[in-house]
């Protein structure tokens, strides 16, 4: 198995990087590398990232798609997300989306 930095690309991960583990079958899987070792970062935290990462990828489609009677409240849900991790309610209360 090969680890990449995909946050640092060519240097080593370090806890919050976002990391792709590239198997020998050629498949991969992408997550946040946490060094159990130093402990700066909590699982839960990277967790909430990796939810709020998954939750923007999947609202994507909605950014072209001007006429759709929810996009101001899908935009603003994305923007939600984006600033989650800097608000006091990170990790513990997610965004929801107002619709």
């Amino acid at each position: 198995m090969e680890i990449l930095n995909l946050t640092r690309s060519g240097e080593q991960p370090q806890t919050g990087d976002k990391i792709r583990k590239v198997f020998a079958n050629g498949s991969y899987e992408e997550s946040f590398y946490v060094d159990l070792s130093k402990k700066t970062i909590g699982v839960v935290e990277l967790n909430g990232r990796e939810w709020r990462d998954a939750e923007l990828k999947q609202t994507d489609w909605i950014v072209s798609v001007t006429d759709h009677p929810q996009h101001a409240a899908y935009l603003a849900y994305r923007q939600a997300l984006r600033d989650w991790p800097a608000t006091p309610d990170f990790p513990d209360i997610r965004p929801t989306l107002g619709v």
